[in-house]
């Protein structure tokens, strides 16, 4: 009896000092990514991670739900379809043809309404929020400084940083997008209970408005910048501004970093599902207009879904961009292969959520699994 409880002494000494030491490096909070992440058997952020953090809620106004096409589930899905959906754990898979569901599957026991973590599709909402607050006046455009909202990048080449090179992911910052490392900063902003101090901890090391480089620190810089800009909390400015007037059917979550601090996870972290997550795709696709009211400015959208940077023509300002053939996508795209597609000149929206994209880890560039989802679309697609 004495052995076990020296035994125990020593176990629980252990781990005290173990959690000493997490916070003299200040990595504590790698307790809360044990707590939410790892013990639950996962190496990284998952679908349903949503219920472990705190979250804002975003909430939905008068619905308007889509319109079922004449055509609605009378084909079914290609065998190719089939076996990228079963091997990597797709949950919904939709097709929207002329602003009418073409086609619907959900599986794994999703339904049309259930909410899933969207990861970076969040960043073309912020980018869609950066604009919606250039339209509103609380911007005064593109190239203003970031210096004007957050001090502490007003020296040296930070001072040129401006608020449409965080849109573009061209801050020239030390960001460092690693999902499987626990030590990145990018798993540290996910678990961090103050994300104002992670970001502006940022150094500026190459000069900004020069070059893309995928980061989500520069998501979540932006986030503080409008936030200042406004003087409103980003979920706030979310539902006001497009999720009530989208006509969402669900209300929808966004984490925060803690109650204390309640600044969202800019760069990820809305949970929703497949057919609200597609009205953005309608809202770019249709040059934000809803419902006869310009809902974002044309010229903004133009400009998003455009290229910055000749080198890299896969990225615009907070949306993805994709040519196959003769065809041109834009779209939103999340970490495990959330996906929102658009293809304006054919009006086709193809949205995809699940629990992997497959092989390869691509941050900056297209997984192999895109093409499929778009491939098999439009052979459904075809009479």
């Amino acid at each position: 009896m004495k052995f076990l409880k020296k035994l125990l002494l020593a176990i629980l000494s252990i781990f005290a000092i173990l959690i000493a030491v997490l916070y003299i490096t200040d990595t504590d909070y790698l307790i809360k990514a044990v707590r939410t992440i790892y013990l639950k058997g996962h190496s990284t952020a998952y679908l349903e991670d949503y219920k472990h953090f705190d979250n804002a809620i975003v909430g939905n106004g008068n619905s308007q739900p889509w319109p079922n096409h004449t055509d609605y589930n009378t084909v079914e899905e290609t065998d190719a379809l089939k076996d990228i959906n079963e091997s990597n754990g797709t949950v919904a898979y939709v097709i929207i043809k002329n602003d009418s569901i073409w086609f619907e599957n959900y599986y794994d026991g999703f339904g049309e309404n259930s909410k899933t973590n969207s990861f970076s599709i969040a960043k073309s909402y912020v980018s869609a929020l950066l604009g919606k607050a250039i339209m509103d006046g609380y911007i005064k455009n593109l190239d203003q400084p970031v210096c004007d909202f957050i001090p502490e990048y007003c020296d040296g080449k930070a001072a040129k940083m401006t608020v449409g090179d965080l849109s573009s992911m061209a801050s020239g910052t030390n960001w460092d997008e690693r999902y499987y490392s626990p030590l990145s900063i990018t798993t540290r902003a996910y678990f961090d209970d103050d994300l104002t101090k992670v970001v502006t901890g940022l150094k500026v090391v190459k000069e900004p408005g020069t070059r893309y480089k995928y980061a989500s620190g520069d998501t979540q810089m932006l986030a503080i910048v409008i936030e200042r800009a406004t003087g409103k909390k980003l979920y706030n400015y979310l539902e006001e501004s497009f999720w009530k007037p989208l006509g969402s059917e669900n209300e929808t979550l966004w984490q925060v970093d803690s109650e204390g601090h309640d600044l969202v996870k800019a760069y990820c972290c809305i949970a929703s599902n497949a057919k609200d997550f597609a009205r953005f795709g309608k809202l770019y696709k249709d040059h934000g207009k809803w419902n006869g009211k310009q809902l974002l400015d044309s010229a903004f959208i133009a400009k998003s879904i455009t290229p910055r940077f000749t080198e890299s023509p896969e990225y615009g300002y907070g949306w993805w961009l994709k040519s196959a053939g003769d065809k041109n996508f834009f779209m939103m795209r999340g970490h495990l292969g959330q996906y929102v597609i658009v293809e304006p000149e054919d009006n086709v929206i193809i949205v995809r959520l699940g629990h992997s994209k497959g092989d390869g880890d691509a941050i900056a560039t297209f997984t192999e699994d895109i093409s499929t989802y778009i491939e098999e679309a439009y052979k459904m697609l075809s009479p």
